[in-house]
């Protein structure tokens, strides 16, 4: 059973499809509302999305590119912790927990920010992971996040 742990270090939402994505500084999650009711913060197998740092910048150096980590479209970003490629594994912050139901596809709008970007996501999950809320609660950036195996 692994057990590792990172720092939330960016949160964000949007209000509608395609809208910008609005950074927080502390959010709500919620069983029935994901992320300070984000657009597709219904109940769902993509409720939340979580991007790691560490791969995002790899990604930018990748393509040569310094992009804003919100041109993903996640709703949490953490740093230090090496994100599963697998489903089943609980995302724990503070006493939020989320069960990683899949992995979030990179989409065509993905190349439409920036040329190559969508390729560059494919392998290895590096475009993150999609979450369903076990249990909601408040989290704040600079919160410890830990992963545990099931």
């Amino acid at each position: 059973m692994g057990h590792q742990m990172g720092k939330l270090v960016g949160i964000a939402k949007r209000e509608k499809k395609r809208a910008p994505m609005e950074t927080l500084e502390i959010a709500e999650l919620g069983e029935q509302t994901g992320v300070n009711h984000d657009f597709r913060g219904k109940p769902g197998k993509r409720q939340v999305t979580v991007l790691s740092a560490d791969v995002w910048k790899a990604v930018c150096e990748e393509l040569g590119e310094n992009l804003p980590w919100t041109t993903r479209r996640a709703n949490l970003l953490v740093e230090g912790l090496e994100l599963p490629c697998g489903t089943g594994d609980i995302i724990e912050i503070g006493r939020v927990a989320l069960l990683v139901t899949m992995e979030t596809d990179p989409c065509s709008r993905m190349d439409e920010q920036c040329a190559g970007l969508k390729k560059a996501l494919q392998p290895d999950w590096r475009g993150g992971v999609a979450c369903r809320i076990l249990s909601g609660g408040s989290i704040r950036i600079g919160d410890t996040v830990s992963l545990r195996s099931n």
